[in-house]
């Protein structure tokens, strides 16, 4: 799952939890994770909403200004179905140091 660059830190850091994506069917399954920088997204679930769903507090929620600046973004190729995506960041592991 990808995001745009602007949304990296808020997802890292955990603010932001949630993104809305207009596809033509769902392109994530619920359980599996999905690589992102060094970490990794992992999807929480996946529910079908409507336009009037998309408020402006989903979309400051999702990390963008307001309805139109989410929707410029959300929609991906010929899709006209709208996802609550739910996620949450796993931070990549430390790597334990070999002793001798």
């Amino acid at each position: 799952m990808l995001f745009t660059r602007r949304l990296h830190d808020g997802v890292r850091s955990g603010q932001i939890t949630c993104s809305v994506r207009i596809w033509m069917r769902p392109h994530v399954r619920v359980g599996a994770r999905y690589p992102m920088e060094e970490g990794e997204i992992e999807i929480d679930s996946i529910d079908p909403i409507g336009l009037p769903d998309i408020t402006p507090q989903l979309a400051r929620a999702s990390g963008f200004l307001g309805v139109l600046d989410l929707l410029k973004v959300a929609k991906h190729g010929h899709g006209q179905n709208i996802y609550l995506i739910r996620f949450h960041y796993i931070a990549p592991r430390r790597s334990r140091l070999l002793r001798p």
